[in-house]
């Protein structure tokens, strides 16, 4: 996948995210943050940050969407055991480009926040868990200030393996404690009781952070100030197929898919559907896509999620049957290895599915019971890498119908010949 620009979708009527961004997409050094935003005031963070956090109703923006005080509430440390803030940045999910857009060209939003979190939570430690290749780009940011005194805690940058799982807060600690960055079978409460080298520890993403950095300056009724009651504030999305580069969109929650897209009714019938929420979400009919709204109650209602922010939407020049094999063969590829759901279920659907894609005729007209599988993993693994899987791919059953009986009556559409459209990773470190 290219490299995204980015833009809001309207000029909001108060500063978000990306109205800091030059004309040029140029990053952002921190004299230049604190010429558009103000210096950090850590002294409001000790006093006023979780209430301002609870009036805000920001949600966590990694996947997971879980209200951002609570979490921070629930993370219990003392003198003895003080906490340990981590921004979350590997962005493992392949369709995804805002993280990394943050940490390379608004570096300072995402350490404000993490210092923010610092302080709030009485931290003494932070850590910043991104990809090798943004680790030049936040360094550099971290020198910045640590030249310029503007942290009282220090930061690390640590490298995040390129990895789909990398992300998942079990993963993240797992890996800082020197462990494989795999998910583990504890739950989430466990590790904010005890994560980093046994410390309370605070696993935030990194569009989160740079939300409370926002939310520092302006207060929680000013991020209600766009969005919806129940899902307030802007996200970062990032959308591919609809414009020839991939584009990441600042949005309020609560704006229609129609105009986010920019898509009349006739622009739709170009598409099969759209991919919501990434790899872990599921496909939408563009009839759903163009009366839903940009919420996580929306994307639910049509057995899908925002997750972090992922619209994909799969012309009709691409085969839908083509691009969903290949998309659960790499998903099978990345699992942990833990258990029977991923080892085994995740390797039988990747199978069937490359059937259905490239060889439907061995079927004799009968679709392969794909959906009992589903069933069969769903809920039975150490984590919920397969129920992700399994939910994609009973969407891409049930969007893409009518093509599946094309390919049973009369074999493999030209298309699947063509160029792949959905990112997936090699092992090398490319994109098939």
């Amino acid at each position: 996948m290219a490299a995204p620009t980015a833009r809001p979708v309207a000029a909001p009527s108060f500063p978000r995210l990306l109205s800091g961004l030059s004309k040029s997409g140029d990053a952002f050094d921190l004299s230049q943050h604190n010429a558009q935003w103000g210096g950090l005031s850590l002294r409001s963070a000790q006093t006023t940050l979780l209430d301002e956090l609870d009036a805000s109703g920001l949600r966590g923006h990694g996947g997971a969407w879980f209200p951002v005080g609570a979490k921070w509430r629930a993370v219990s440390g003392g003198r003895v055991r003080r906490p340990v803030v981590v921004a979350n940045g590997p962005e493992g999910e392949p369709a995804s480009r805002k993280d990394v857009f943050l940490l390379t060209k608004l570096p300072h939003l995402v350490l404000d926040g993490a210092s923010l979190a610092a302080a709030a939570l009485n931290a003494n430690r932070i850590v910043v868990y991104v990809p090798q290749r943004v680790l030049a780009s936040v360094e550099y940011a971290i020198d910045e200030r640590r030249r310029a005194g503007v942290d009282p805690v220090a930061i690390d940058a640590i490298v995040a393996p390129d990895a789909y799982l990398s992300g998942q807060e079990s993963a993240v600690v797992r890996a800082l404690n020197d462990g494989p960055a795999l998910p583990t079978f504890v739950g989430l409460q466990s590790v904010r009781d005890r994560g980093v080298r046994g410390r309370p520890t605070l696993v935030q993403n990194v569009e989160t952070l740079a939300h409370v950095a926002m939310i520092s300056r302006f207060g929680g009724q000013w991020f209600r100030s766009l969005g919806t009651a129940e899902s307030p504030g802007t996200m970062l999305v990032t959308v591919t197929g609809r414009w020839p580069e991939p584009l990441i969109l600042e949005a309020p929650l609560g704006t229609s898919f129609k105009d986010l897209l920019e898509l009349t009714t006739q622009d739709a019938e170009g598409y099969w559907g759209a991919l919501l929420g990434g790899y872990g979400g599921g496909f939408i009919s563009m009839a759903d896509l163009l009366d839903c709204r940009l919420t996580e109650e929306g994307a639910r209602r049509l057995h899908s999620s925002l997750g972090p922010g992922v619209v994909a939407l799969l012309p009709r020049t691409h085969c839908p049957l083509a691009e969903t094999a290949r998309v659960v063969r790499y998903m099978q590829g990345q699992s942990a290895g833990q258990c029977g759901p991923c080892i085994h279920g995740l390797a039988d659907l990747a199978a069937q599915l490359e059937v259905l894609a490239y060889n439907a005729a061995s079927f004799r007209g009968h679709l392969p019971p794909i959906n009992e599988l589903c069933n069969l993993i769903d809920g039975r693994g150490a984590c919920r890498h397969p129920d992700g899987v399994a939910r994609f791919v009973r969407s891409a059953l049930a969007v893409f119908r009518d093509e599946t009986d094309r390919h049973l009556r009369h074999g493999p559409c030209p298309a699947v010949k063509g160029p792949a459209l959905l990112p997936c990773p090699s092992s090398q470190g490319g994109l098939q």
